[in-house]
């Protein structure tokens, strides 16, 4: 399997506080890898490193073998590659569902209206959605807005998604279903990385997931081994709170 994105000894530190320390993780063709942790664990930094949101103060990060990192590189078009979904939904409010899943692909990607359309309703449709297309986000679930939040990052054709706690702000009757939409996209052979506090969730879609703890990753494997037998202290005290509390 090739790899996709790869990250070398990458740090980041905010006021002289580490928050990513020595990071190493490749992240292959059509593989999902989950970051687990506790909040303030250095997994949402992680992902906006990778989305070049924000710089790295140490190491390098490649996609495609091209270092994205590297100053000469315009990172709106690394950011062409790649789409990224946060717990916060982010849709325009004054836009319906339809312009602001075409808005992108048209002001970003040159795509015609009619095009841009039609990518759009495919979506829609895939997604079950495409009787809301010219409704408002607040006259959709939080379950729906979010779906359409993960629509927009995919109507631009991206070739790594990136996922940060999607769930974090819904209901839990409607995690399940944003949790199906990933569970799609992984069949259809999307690369992912996704931040998420959803154990079981993770076992079940995760090709791998690793465990991070004060900015570094202190464990990765297989779901069925980190979770069933872990290796390192901190990382088993993770997972049995996370069991007494139900979420495994």
């Amino acid at each position: 399997m090739a790899d996709k994105l790869v990250l070398e000894n990458v740090g980041k530190s905010f006021e002289g506080q580490p928050v990513l320390r020595d990071i190493d993780l490749a992240v292959g063709e059509h593989e999902v890898v989950c970051l687990i942790g506790s909040s303030g664990s250095g997994k949402s930094t992680l992902l906006k490193c990778v989305n070049l949101l924000i710089p790295i103060d140490e190491g390098a990060i490649w996609l495609d073998e091209q270092e994205i990192t590297n100053p000469s590189v315009n990172p709106n078009i690394v950011r062409e590659k790649m789409g990224i979904v946060f717990q916060a939904f982010n849709l325009f409010p004054h836009m319906n569902v339809l312009d602001n899943i075409t808005l992108g692909p048209r002001k970003v990607h040159g795509l015609s209206a009619g095009d841009a359309e039609d990518r759009a309703k495919t979506l829609l449709e895939q997604f079950g959605l495409i009787e809301k297309m010219h409704d408002y986000p607040d006259r959709l679930s939080g379950g729906q807005q979010q779906r359409v939040a993960v629509i927009r990052a995919l109507a631009s054709e991206p070739e790594l998604m990136l996922f940060d706690e999607i769930t974090s702000a819904l209901d839990p009757e409607l995690v399940a279903e944003v949790l199906n939409v990933i569970r799609g996209l992984k069949q259809e052979g999307m690369t992912m990385l996704i931040a998420t506090h959803e154990m079981g969730f993770a076992r079940d879609v995760a090709d791998r997931v690793c465990f991070l703890d004060g900015g570094l990753i202190l464990e990765q494997g297989a779901p069925r081994d980190l979770f069933s037998n872990p290796t390192q202290p901190r990382t088993q005290q993770f997972l049995q709170r996370i069991v007494e509390a139900g979420r495994l």
